[in-house]
């Protein structure tokens, strides 16, 4: 079993290093013991000489198996737990940068705090979600999903909106038309989806989209809103981290006639895996608390309470 949790880790990493620091132990120790697995299998399971960390055909099997087996051992302690009453074990979360700063941590801490026999690993992150990596056992997304294989469930109702501050508005005028943002100093978020430019308005059935530009740009939400508060340029962002800054006026929300797709957060879960009960616990918990709390940002106007990071 301690072969199997090993081999879990190395082959979501992206490197040995990588596996070290998530291991917590040197790298030669994890080389060691990846050489003497693979002596005792009496196959490579790793190749080698590579920078980034790439599995054998052997070595697929091998990781893509281990699941199963880990699944049913997970799947028997929840049926002996269950019957105390305690949640147990460990869950790793993953989110985006500032939802998870703003939002998942402190439901995280408040749900840690009721089970104190359970550990929880919060990972937050601005890259792309690879499910086949194993990375996780839940993650919170904002947005459409990246993988129709993962499991979901909706946790809060969300929009992305384009803004801008008065005084850019001023300076540059407001767009009347969704192709007017192509004359405008747009201000690009760097998170998740692989086309970052590309905007998008309307509904499922008249979907529209432009391409846009501009000299500032980042993987932060924070920065990327701080930027617009500044005046220096139209953002399109969540409307859960937005709201408040649209309330008070310190951003202005541009072509409001013109509606944008859903941008739902949601729990997303592999499919192929028993959910254990803490898993499901706590996802409950996310989606009993996170609108909620979203709600209350909302109410945070004119700096009554901090201005939640970016999405």
């Amino acid at each position: 079993m301690d072969d199997l949790h090993f081999f879990r880790v190395v082959a979501s990493s992206e490197t040995l290093t990588a596996a070290a620091r998530e291991l917590d132990c040197s790298l030669p120790v994890v080389s060691k013991r990846l050489s003497a697995l693979e002596r005792r299998l009496d196959v490579r399971l790793v190749h080698r000489g590579t920078r980034r960390l790439a599995l054998t055909s052997e070595g697929e099997v091998y990781a893509a198996r281990l699941e199963t087996i880990l699944d049913q051992v997970r799947e028997l302690e929840d049926l002996v737990t269950h019957r105390s009453g305690d949640l147990r074990g460990s869950v790793v979360v993953q989110a985006t940068l500032g939802l998870g700063r703003a939002h998942v941590a402190p439901l995280l801490g408040e749900f840690a705090a009721r089970h104190p026999r359970l550990g929880i690993q919060l990972r937050t992150t601005a890259l792309p979600l690879r499910p086949h990596r194993r990375e996780f056992d839940v993650a919170v997304h904002v947005g459409t999903p990246p993988d129709s294989s993962l499991r979901m469930r909706r946790l809060a109702q969300n929009r992305r909106v384009p803004c801008a501050a008065p005084s850019y508005l001023e300076r540059s005028g407001a767009p009347e038309r969704v192709e007017d943002l192509a004359e405008h100093d747009c201000i690009v978020l760097r998170e998740n989806e692989g086309d970052f430019a590309l905007w998008r308005f309307g509904d499922a059935g008249n979907p529209r989209q432009i391409r846009v530009h501009g000299r500032l740009s980042s993987n932060d939400g924070d920065i990327v809103t701080d930027w617009a508060l500044q005046g220096r340029g139209v953002i399109m962002r969540s409307e859960w981290q937005v709201r408040p800054h649209l309330e008070s006026g310190a951003l202005v929300r541009v072509l409001p006639g013109v509606p944008t797709p859903p941008a739902d957060i949601y729990a997303l879960l592999p499919d192929d895996v028993h959910v254990p009960r803490r898993v499901g616990d706590l996802v409950d918990h996310l989606a009993a608390h996170l609108p909620d709390r979203i709600a209350g940002a909302r109410l945070a106007v004119d700096g009554m309470v901090a201005r939640p990071p970016g999405s």
